[in-house]
């Protein structure tokens, strides 16, 4: 069939997965939200990480693990005393470009993230599964 690649259409929110010129999935996803725009360009898959977590966005976590406030930006957002910072999950996380990626998460119908691309988890699994480091991904 050919070599795998990927396509996100920023203005239509939808990833394409292709094999050689034939597409083989669609998805719809949420990519970055005004401010946090996701790029676009040429890029590949630089890294594949099953259990990725944010290192910037999440939530921080009190003494008995209970969220004491929640999406917040590490190192801008002040942490109250005795909580830690717990980052969001990104599961089945594929780099991209910088921190930039592609992951399971929310899909409000709009742009919302701070600039990745967020798949439904079933076709988040599919990418992952079928996408090795190299992939060529395609974003416009």
């Amino acid at each position: 069939m050919g070599r795998p690649s990927l396509k996100i259409d920023l203005e239509n929110q939808r990833a394409y997965f292709y094999k050689g010129d034939q597409i083989v999935g669609v998805s719809v996803v949420s990519t970055g939200r005004e401010g946090y725009n996701t790029p676009d360009g040429e890029f590949q898959v630089t890294q594949k990480d099953l259990d990725h977590t944010s290192s910037l966005y999440g939530d921080y976590i009190g003494p008995n693990g209970e969220v004491v406030e929640q999406n917040v930006e590490r190192g801008k957002d002040p942490r109250p005393p005795g909580t830690v910072f717990r980052g969001a999950p990104m599961p089945y996380f594929l780099r991209i470009h910088g921190g930039i990626g592609m992951h399971a998460g929310y899909l409000p119908g709009y742009p919302a993230s701070h600039g990745c691309i967020r798949l439904p988890e079933a076709m988040a699994v599919k990418f992952f599964d079928d996408a090795p480091v190299g992939t060529p991904v395609e974003i416009r």
